[in-house]
């Protein structure tokens, strides 16, 4: 399965630039109108979707994401009905890859090996567990890779070089750069030492390397792309879907273009910056 990332990013490489990654929330703010966003990700110029996996505690969300997810479990959403919304997805779409972004607690409630057979089943290619350090690998990171899912991992400025190894080990499909010290969407990244850290992490690994947390704008995404092989943008995302929606937190007519114009535009920035 990870076949789709690494396609997508080898794409990228033979157009000479970076590649957008968006995450959105499954569910948010109800299963049709998530799906329809999903959808139209990589219409607009996402060349990989992560999907939030709604969840109570978010140690990591800031919140935006954590707002988004409460109104995706008001509106039912669970693991079950996230697997089946990227099953509906893969209807429609058989290449873009979509990453399954969350916490370990739903799917320990579900089973293991009971989940990695239906997100196989449902067209997920990579997994972003981020409660679960390389110390727990044996939970879920070295069953998911033997089941051909990727097990994206995240680094930030705070790991050293003595934790990275680590860190690495088990990785597949890329390395996840948090560019920020906190939660998501909290803060404008230091874009010179986003570059630094990046140029620390590529002699440790063959990955593509990816940096996320406080981009905002095409311009941002645009100066992260010079020295990152992507670019991961998530609150502001949700962000503009929250913004179209009405009081009563229901989708309006132009909730989907919310997303979608926000994404041409940090394609359009990603895409500006010419890589060799």
């Amino acid at each position: 399965m990870t076949a789709r990332i690494e396609a997508a990013f080898a794409r990228c490489r033979a157009e000479g630039r970076a590649a957008l990654v968006t995450y959105v929330m499954a569910g948010d703010p109800d299963p049709e109108t998530s799906l329809a966003v999903l959808k139209a990700l990589p219409k607009a110029g996402a060349d990989i979707v992560e999907f939030g996996l709604p969840f109570t505690d978010p140690m990591a969300d800031g919140p935006a994401i954590q707002a988004a997810g409460l109104r995706a479990l008001a509106a039912g959403q669970d693991l079950r009905k996230t697997l089946a919304l990227v099953a509906r997805f893969r209807e429609e779409d058989r290449d873009t890859p979509v990453v399954l972004m969350g916490y370990y607690n739903p799917i320990h409630s579900y089973g293991v090996p009971a989940f990695l057979e239906a997100a196989l089943a449902a067209g997920i290619d990579g997994l972003i567990v981020v409660d679960l350090p390389p110390e727990e690998d044996d939970e879920l990171c070295l069953p998911a890779l033997a089941k051909g899912l990727a097990f994206i991992r995240l680094a930030t400025p705070t790991t050293d070089a003595e934790r990275l190894p680590a860190v690495l080990a088990n990785t597949a499909g890329f390395v996840y750069y948090v560019s920020i010290t906190g939660i998501t969407g909290t803060a404008t990244p230091d874009f010179g030492r986003v570059a630094e850290a990046v140029g620390r992490i590529r002699p440790h690994t063959d990955l593509p390397v990816v940096v996320g947390f406080g981009v905002k704008s095409g311009a941002h995404a645009a100066e992260i792309a010079r020295g990152a092989d992507g670019v991961v943008v998530g609150s502001s995302l949700v962000d503009a879907l929250h913004r179209s929606l009405d009081a009563e937190n229901r989708a309006q007519a132009g909730s989907v273009e919310a997303v979608a114009g926000l994404v041409r535009e940090l394609a359009a920035g990603v895409r500006g910056v010419a890589k060799a």
